[in-house]
């Protein structure tokens, strides 16, 4: 009898030996170089994605969607560790982001929701906890302009105009919400400008177009402001006014579903459209 009941002791020993043996990090997944985790937790899902967007229910403006680098990383405690609570994990990050210069732009309850700038760079971030602790979330977002890898040369936007009467232009750049060209839309620029000289009769109206996300009334004019500032920036690289037109239909001309991210990313453009 005292051999069954040793045995039956060292089964139950071994069995919570099992029960408490540290989760490993899923494979491939790493921390973030911005933030480091809660002593105890590991990572059980991870995502990097070179390039995406994503809109944010907890802050509205300029600052709603971010898009750019993205990682996601989700913790869980480890097996009979020590859980700590959810407003407890979100403050942590809360005062690391704060140290590290961000400036908060949420934080109540299990959500906390900041912004860093730094070398021209903006990071986003959201850090969310849930069941009671036991799980949260980082999702970070860099938002460092995107590397065009393509760039339509002046003889490929002259052939889309001749077979369709318009071509899309994805390598002009803007701010969420903005109509500011950004800096890296110069090799577009270039293009743009090398069609209008080599093709002296030609004649464009240069039209913006939004994604479905916002009201209609703000896409609209966001439209026609960035078509705007695409006309403004041909100006100034000596094109004659009298050749460009602007305007804008914000989401009424989608070329992809708002539905998701990529679809978005594609009607969220600028057009030439020849002039006759």
């Amino acid at each position: 009898m005292r051999h069954v009941i040793a045995f039956l002791s060292l089964a139950v020993l071994l069995l919570s030996g099992v029960a408490r043996a540290e989760e490993k990090d899923v494979e491939g997944s790493k921390d973030h170089p911005l933030l480091t985790r809660m002593p105890g937790y590991f990572i059980s899902t991870y995502e990097a994605k070179e390039w995406d967007s994503v809109d944010i229910a907890y802050v509205s403006g300029a600052d709603a969607r971010w898009e750019g680098k993205m990682t996601h990383v989700s913790y869980t405690v480890q097996p009979g560790g020590r859980q700590v609570s959810m407003v407890q994990i979100a403050r942590n990050y809360e005062g690391a982001l704060k140290k590290a210069g961000a400036k908060i732009l949420y934080a109540e309850g299990n959500i906390t929701v900041a912004k860093l700038e730094k070398g021209g760079t903006k990071t986003y971030v959201q850090a969310g906890a849930f069941n009671e602790g036991a799980n949260y979330d980082l999702l970070i977002v860099e938002t460092k302009g995107l590397e065009q890898e393509v760039v339509a040369d002046a003889a490929a936007l002259k052939q889309g105009l001749a077979a369709e009467g318009r071509v899309a232009l994805y390598g002009l750049y803007f701010d969420t919400g903005k109509a500011i060209v950004k800096p890296e839309s110069e090799p577009t620029l270039v293009q743009m400008v090398k069609l209008l000289q080599q093709n002296g009769s030609l004649k464009v109206f240069v039209v913006g177009h939004t994604d479905g996300t916002g009201t209609l009334e703000t896409n609209v004019k966001l439209s026609s402001d960035r078509a705007a500032a695409v006309v403004a920036a041909l100006t100034s690289r000596g094109i004659d006014a009298s050749r460009l037109k602007a305007a804008g239909v914000g989401p009424w001309s989608p070329v992809a579903t708002n539905r998701t991210d990529e679809g978005k990313a594609k009607n969220r453009r600028v057009e030439l459209v020849e002039r006759l």
